[in-house]
């Protein structure tokens, strides 16, 4: 393999999953030159439907959040009910590496896609298995979103917000994107493990675990008493703050080594006699005295604009960042020239900003971005590889156990 190759060329990947968490996983693999296949019912992925909750229009032709999770696969519909359809599963698994669903367990058992079953029949293969909640314990089958696993269940919704106040709104995909890609990293270990001993593996990820790893360093503190929902005047460091600009704008501070920034802010602040204060200089003794230097800052921040302001902090080295908005994100030019975005023209003729995954490489370059599959686009075309005949996929189809996106267009 020359550098230039990608490096899951030749890895065939078999997609039965929905919503974010999961595709998102196989979008890793598509990106890096796997073969993808993603399966689908043939009212397709719910996640064709959320256009209206994300304000995006309701056009097949243009589904950003789809491609977002499922740019490079191939797409078959097939009916699983009907043992032909599951047939034609068995023959895709025949030739996987890679099998990723975030199916519940009992599901998979009715169908006779439980681990167990399956390592027996292809005992190289990586079952690759996203949950909720995890397999094990009383709530292992409940249904499980980032909303409620990763946000609410995960220890962010209950804490994360000042106190007092309303709690923050959730956001689609924020815990599903960190789990997704978990599980790619599960999925890379197994395949090296299977390379090296010719066997198989089951990988694991769960919303609610990933949720309290991310929290991990505040939840593991809680032991000691260090509690929230807080008031931001309560902030341990007061330096760790986001504050108001005199326009309204939102300014994050990160100044964690408190001890080492507190002179040079408070020449900045105009504060320069608290410099050497012991009642304020120390971290260690500072104590309820943070209260005083956090409204201080507090009163700073609100007598200059957000532009002002980055200009002084960068001029002094100060580690800040303006609260952006999303539309800001958009016409980020760091955030260009880095490539964390790109356009993408679509079918109907519109050019929108598709994000991409977020981790790179500088000998493969940048994977090629093309949109995700339509409900059964290829589904004639991965039969056919599968070794099909045209007599017998022209009887699949008059049977109902898989349809083309033809089929569903022109309806």
């Amino acid at each position: 393999m020359n550098s230039q190759e990608n490096v899951f060329s030749g890895i065939k990947v078999v997609e039965l999953a929905t919503y974010v968490a999961a595709p998102c996983a196989g979008r890793y693999f598509a990106d890096l030159g796997a073969s993808v296949v993603k399966i689908e019912g043939f009212g397709g992925d719910p996640l064709r439907t959320t256009a209206p909750s994300e304000g995006r229009p309701s056009d097949p032709y243009e589904d950003t959040t789809w491609d977002l999770e499922n740019a490079g696969k191939k797409g078959i519909a097939l009916n699983l009910k009907d043992q032909a359809g599951k047939d034609v599963l068995f023959k895709m698994l025949d030739e996987a590496d890679v099998f990723i669903t975030n199916w519940r367990s009992d599901a998979l058992l009715r169908a006779g896609l439980d681990y167990e079953t399956i390592k027996v029949r292809y005992p190289k293969l990586i079952y690759a298995h996203l949950t909720g909640y995890g397999e094990l314990g009383p709530d292992k089958d409940l249904p499980g979103f980032d909303f409620t696993a990763f946000f609410a269940r995960g220890g962010w919704l209950g804490t994360l917000y000042e106190k007092g106040s309303d709690p923050m709104n959730l956001v689609a995909g924020l815990g599903d994107h960190q789990a997704g890609l978990y599980l790619s990293a599960g999925i890379m270990s197994s395949l090296y493990k299977a390379e090296k001993t010719g066997q198989g593996e089951k990988v694991t990820v769960s919303l609610y675990h990933c949720a309290i790893y991310a929290l991990g360093l505040l939840v593991q503190s809680a032991q000691y008493g260090n509690r929230y929902p807080i008031n931001k005047r309560d902030m341990l460091n007061p330096f760790m703050n986001a504050f108001k600009t005199s326009d309204e704008r939102l300014i994050q501070l990160a100044m964690p080594p408190y001890n080492v920034f507190f002179p040079k802010f408070m020449e900045i602040i105009g504060q320069p006699e608290l410099k050497n204060d012991p009642k304020y200089c120390h971290f260690e003794t500072l104590g309820d005295n943070s209260k005083h230097i956090y409204d201080l800052v507090n009163d700073y921040m609100k007598t200059k604009t957000v532009v002002e302001h980055k200009e002084i902090f960068v001029k002094e080295d100060i580690p800040f960042a303006i609260a952006q908005l999303w539309e800001e994100i958009l016409d980020d030019e760091q955030a260009w020239a880095n490539d964390f975005l790109c356009s993408l023209k679509y079918d109907n003729g519109n050019t929108r900003t598709l994000l991409r995954q977020p981790i790179k490489f500088k000998e493969m370059g940048l994977p090629e971005y093309t949109r995700g599959p339509y409900i059964g686009e290829h589904s004639h075309e991965v039969l056919k590889d599968l070794g099909y005949t045209n007599e017998e996929i022209s009887e699949l189809k008059d049977k109902r156990i898989f349809v083309e996106w033809d089929d569903i267009k022109n309806k």
